[in-house]
């Protein structure tokens, strides 16, 4: 079975989940560290999304001109 796809919008709540739990407790130490790299995977994931997006905006622009 193929994994399902990450999208944004799922990056941008997951990372926001992350942080109201660790703002809303002390965080557990036992997994502060898995939760601190999952974070950063998904802001890298978040600022590809992005620049992939802007890149094929912008060539779809420079084709219609």
């Amino acid at each position: 079975m193929a994994a399902k796809k990450l999208l944004y919008s799922e990056a941008i709540s997951e990372i926001e989940s992350i942080l109201m739990e660790l703002e809303n407790g002390e965080p557990d130490v036992d997994h502060l560290s898995e939760k601190v790299k999952r974070v950063n995977y998904l802001i890298q994931f978040c600022k590809d999304t992005l620049s992939k997006t802007e890149s094929e905006i912008e060539m779809t622009i420079n084709k219609s001109n």
